[in-house]
């Protein structure tokens, strides 16, 4: 069973690689674009469908503010991504956020931006994959219903892919990203051309009325909140900006230099892609409704349709009208499907790095600081795919639903790291005989920080403000018991390291080793226990038996005579039938006049070849083992006596 599971993970993986080797996995700026904004580029494909939903609640009259929305989204987007070149630069290791945020306000801030980043990390897979499943239902019959089965699935392929490494999963996504960039910004650019030519055709929603929800009177207090609420449904565009300063490491050098113009053209082509769609939507008079059964209205009366086509869809379909042209469309869809649901790939290299150095601070376990096979952290990978698919079944793949919880992480990152950074530019502009070129340097990435840390704030509030109720307090909820999981991780770390520190009374050698073989029955394994507790040369040795069936244990003795072995056999009674508490008594009492003794019970352990033997053999062995462990002043060694079933394995891993 194991070879098969050899042989079906080299065929799933590839090949293992050597450490020295890592260097060779560092991604060149055409790979790291794809690799970590795929995430950011693929929110412009649903931030407007956020924007254009949520103004319908108050009908039509609040679709002129679209426009003025996405471009503040834009502007915001521009001042985080000038503030994170300043991060790469002086943060370069690969903490992000929590290295800025630990470093400069304690760690208390910093496992609070962790905690955010993790969660942030997880609904991001979760909200791409089903986004992109969305888009897919309108195109593929079979999907349609099965969306959270479907988004599983691809869950699944994904971490199949970045299991083999960052530089091969980069290279598998950098084909679809480039093509959804090209595909969008083509797009705008044909439709602004059709626009000025005047032969722009309208969307095919153009013909809907937008009944106002339950009555909604867009104006004072409720108009205000009401834009609130669109913009920070619209700064979903920002997620996944973080993640370039979270990646440093995987650049290649110079790898500051390389991550700040990532960076910067990630920002620029978002940027770009976001505001070409809102724009295409006014010019095409697009309709997009939170409640389309109800409030699409066609001549007064309600449509009654449950679903409609998504922002992308429709304009590609109008843009692109016309019998030479029209296959477009397709294209521009194909491309935002797949690249809503590789997306979440953004995540898959994020969230195994911040993991990493949390489990090299001793926040989390330290099997996720842990290189699997293809230099890949195999173990963080693997726990983002397992809480992304307990999200994405709980909420059967809505992407609505889903989008609540959205963002509020991301921001509470931003403006801890914005706030962190100002300290950093302070504290170094506090030290003597630096150069003026330096300080004038400094002075402006602090002015730069500070600009992003008041914008990021405001959107902060906003969302916590508009998005609590509507499910946010969920993700909320989620960081505080992460924050209160990764300190009691911390702690016991720290109490187990001060518990192992080595004294006096620790390294003192033992005043005398009693040696325990056990016996159930006399055979091959039982004489080789016997041979190897004789080579250790313990202060005295005994075998030992529990006695559960008076005729078995007196044919045990009389053989044990016949073959004159020259270990004196002790028979434990068990008038209750029990095989550990009878073992673990005679141990106790062994060691109860001597504390300084010690106790080494070995015990004879068959080795199989099949997973299906294990479950027939060594089960009372594991029990005892497991109870022993925990006796001070007991040793426990296992015996191993080869099965012939376990030739088959002997050379597997030759």
């Amino acid at each position: 069973m194991s070879g098969i599971g050899d042989v079906t993970k080299r065929l799933l993986l590839g090949r293992a690689l050597r450490s020295d080797r890592l260097g060779e996995t560092l991604l060149p700026k055409k790979i790291a674009l794809p690799v970590f904004a795929s995430d950011a580029l693929s929110s412009v494909a649903y931030a407007p469908d956020e924007i254009f939903l949520t103004l319908s609640t108050a009908g039509l009259a609040a679709y002129a503010y679209s426009w003025k929305i996405g471009l503040v989204v834009a502007s915001v987007m521009l001042v985080v991504v000038a503030s994170y070149r300043q991060n790469v630069h002086a943060y370069p290791s690969g903490g992000g956020d929590y290295e800025v945020a630990n470093v400069n306000l304690g760690s208390k801030f910093g496992l609070t931006v962790a905690a955010a980043l993790l969660v942030d990390y997880v609904l991001t897979v979760a909200v791409s994959v089903s986004s992109g499943v969305q888009n897919a239902s309108s195109k593929i019959g079979f999907v349609h219903g099965n969306e959270a089965l479907v988004a599983v699935g691809l869950v699944v392929l994904l971490t199949a892919i970045n299991l083999r490494g960052v530089k091969e999963s980069g290279a598998a996504f950098a084909i679809p990203t480039y093509g959804f960039m090209l595909s969008i910004v083509g797009m705008t650019l044909f439709g602004l051309g059709r626009y000025f030519f005047s032969n722009l055709p309208l969307a095919s929603s153009h013909v809907y009325d937008i009944k106002p929800d339950h009555g909604f009177a867009f104006t004072g207090f409720a108009a205000g909140f009401l834009l609130l609420r669109t913009f920070s449904s619209g700064c979903a565009a920002l997620t996944g900006v973080e993640a370039i300063s979270n990646g440093v490491p995987a650049f290649q050098k110079p790898k500051s230099k390389n991550a700040a113009t990532t960076l910067l053209l990630m920002g620029t082509i978002a940027v770009t892609m976001l505001t070409g769609i809102l724009a295409l939507g006014n010019l095409t008079h697009l309709r997009f409704a939170e409640d389309p059964k109800h409030q699409l209205l066609l001549h007064g009366v309600p449509v009654g349709k449950d679903d409609q086509p998504t922002v992308i869809s429709q304009l590609a379909d109008a843009v692109f009208q016309g019998a030479s042209t029209h296959w477009l469309s397709t294209v521009v869809v194909a491309f935002t499907g797949v690249i809503l649901i590789l997306a979440a790939n953004t995540a898959f290299n994020g969230f195994p790095v911040l993991g990493s150095i949390l489990a090299k601070d001793g926040y989390l376990p330290r099997q996720l600081h842990t290189r699997g096979d293809r230099l890949a952290y195999s173990n963080g990978i693997l726990l983002l795919a397992a809480f992304a698919i307990v999200l994405i079944v709980s909420f059967d793949a809505q992407v609505t639903r889903l989008i609540q919880l959205y963002i509020v992480g991301v921001f509470i990152s931003f403006t801890l790291s914005q706030t962190g950074m100002i300290r950093h530019w302070t504290r170094l502009l506090s030290g003597e005989d630096l150069p003026a070129a330096d300080r004038a340097r400094m002075k402006r990435s602090r002015v730069i920080n500070a600009v992003g840390l008041g914008m990021t704030g405001v959107v902060l509030v906003i969302v916590l403000v508009t998005k609590f109720l509507r499910g946010a307090w969920i993700a909320l909820a989620a960081m505080a018991v992460l924050f209160l999981l990764m300190r009691g991780i911390k702690r016991h770390y720290d109490r187990v390291r001060e518990e192992l520190l080595p004294t006096e009374g620790l390294v003192a050698a033992p005043s005398r080793n009693h040696a325990v073989v056990l016996v159930s029955k006399i055979h091959a394994p039982t004489l080789r226990a016997l041979s190897y507790a004789k080579a250790t040369r313990p202060h005295d040795l005994t075998a030992l038996t529990v006695s559960v069936d008076a005729e078995d244990t007196h044919a045990l003795q009389r053989e044990w005579d016949r073959r004159g072995i020259d270990v004196p056999l002790t028979v434990v009674d068990s008038p209750y039938r029990e095989i550990t508490r009878p073992i673990l008594e005679y141990v106790k009492r062994l060691r109860s006049d001597q504390p300084r003794d010690v106790v080494t019970v070995f015990i004879p352990e068959y080795v199989v070849g099949r997973w299906w033997e294990q479950l027939l053999h060594n089960q009372s062995a594991l029990r005892l083992k497991g109870r022993l462990l925990f006796e001070p002043g007991v040793m426990v060694t296992s015996v191993p006596y080869q099965l012939q079933s376990s030739d088959r394995l002997k050379d597997i891993d030759a």
